[in-house]
């Protein structure tokens, strides 16, 4: 039997995996990048250290527009965390878990698990081709796969373009175009995973403060989402890893032309905080308000917070009425502002939306509408939380799609 010939277009997570996959049972495979290296959004995750997977995997950390979803149990039954950890093993890639329950390479290098991907690649005698962007694809009793250099043919396509998230570092959204002009449908893609802007009136004077704290996003006075952790204050809005996880529905909501709201408790560690400061103005009492906080919350913080609760920053701490401390008590554990908006898609680490998984078979990854067609990784209608789950993601349907595309021959037989 002649060996399939695999088009793969996409060098990122999921298609650096299905290319793996597919050669080592017996494939011919050709990999197809827009930019000038493959895997560049990989070396972007978990801060430069990669952070492959994590612990806590299950159903409720993915999010998907589709009523149905069913490829979760699908996917998962497949190639879970165990198996991913396995693959990389293999390949010289020995996890560590750190907060949260996050996994990195040993090495805490992102690099490091790129090189190892392309190391495997260039054994199998996997082309690799980067700087071309496919422009099209004919499929009539083989593909045609056109990019502004040349043309490809293939017995099968695997379609891992990634959604529109940093596409200074690939994906940028082309793939859904291609799977479109084949008959797929979108549901509507926005950035996720993404620092929000809002509207506190002195966000210039507070940029790079931190708090550790809570986050809530707020729908008029309905709680719709909480996270805790580091929540970073910027020129714009907010940003840190509470912020990312929240950002999601927040997100949405914007695309849904609906407003948001956020609160941040930025000293949940006391439990009757009303109590707490009536004993440190007792303690205090010659101090002025400003003063008062020193060392409670971060000193660029103090006048935005006094300034919000219409308290005069020199007024004497004892002078302090008691409406006017339990104003400040909201303040300090329940700072409210608008969301106004989020970053750009180039500040976004995941694509919410993406291929209706309806056209998706659950189990091979194979398109519905045209034979031999694959998709995997983000430009489907899954997204997860931070964390982790996205690669976890691409590299499970990469795996997927490669085994399927390739035949579903043993791996063992290379």
């Amino acid at each position: 039997m002649s060996k399939s010939k695999i088009i793969i277009i996409g060098g990122g997570a999921s298609g650096l995996v299905a290319g793996i996959i597919s050669a080592r049972n017996g494939a011919k495979v050709t990999i197809i990048e827009r930019k000038d290296k493959i895997g560049k959004k990989i070396l972007a995750t978990g801060n430069g250290r990669c952070n492959i997977s994590n612990t806590d995997i299950g159903k409720e950390r993915y999010h998907t527009e589709n009523q149905v979803f069913d490829m979760y149990e699908e996917v998962f039954a497949q190639c879970d965390l165990s198996k991913i950890i396995e693959f990389f093993k293999e390949l010289g890639i020995d996890v560590v878990e750190l907060e949260s329950g996050k996994l990195y390479p040993m090495s805490l290098q992102a690099s490091a698990v790129v090189d190892v991907l392309h190391l495997e690649l260039v054994r199998l005698k996997v082309a690799i081709i980067t700087d071309q962007e496919v422009s099209s694809i004919e499929y009539a009793d083989q593909f045609k796969v056109i990019t502004s250099e040349r043309t490809y043919y293939g017995s099968h396509v695997i379609l891992a373009a990634g959604g529109k998230s940093t596409p200074d570092l690939g994906s940028n959204g082309t793939g859904y175009a291609l799977a479109e002009k084949f008959g797929h449908t979108l549901t509507k893609v926005y950035p996720s995973i993404i620092q929000l802007k809002t509207d506190f009136p002195y966000l210039r004077s507070v940029k790079g403060s931190k708090v550790e704290g809570i986050i809530s996003l707020y729908d008029d006075n309905e709680l719709i989402a909480t996270a805790s952790g580091e929540i970073l204050f910027t020129d714009y809005g907010l940003s840190g890893p509470p912020v990312l996880d929240i950002s999601r529905i927040a997100s949405k909501r914007i695309n849904q032309g609906l407003t948001s709201s956020v609160q941040i408790d930025m000293l949940p560690c006391f439990g009757d905080l009303d109590a707490y400061l009536i004993k440190r103005i007792n303690l205090a009492s010659g101090k002025t308000a400003s003063e008062l906080l020193i060392g409670l919350i971060n000193k660029r913080l103090i006048m935005p917070v006094l300034k919000s609760v219409d308290i005069d920053i020199h007024k004497k701490a004892c002078d302090i009425t008691k409406s006017e401390r339990q104003a400040l008590v909201k303040a300090l554990s329940a700072l409210s502002m608008n969301v106004t908006g989020t970053n750009q898609w180039n500040q976004s680490q995941v694509t919410s939306g993406g291929i209706n998984l309806a056209e998706i078979d659950s189990k091979t990854l194979a398109s519905k509408i045209i034979d031999h067609l694959y998709i995997c990784g983000e430009i489907m209608d899954v997204d997860g939380d931070c964390g982790g789950f996205n690669l976890q993601w691409a590299f499970s349907t990469g795996y997927i799609a490669g085994l399927y595309a390739s035949g579903g021959i043993s791996e063992n037989n290379n």
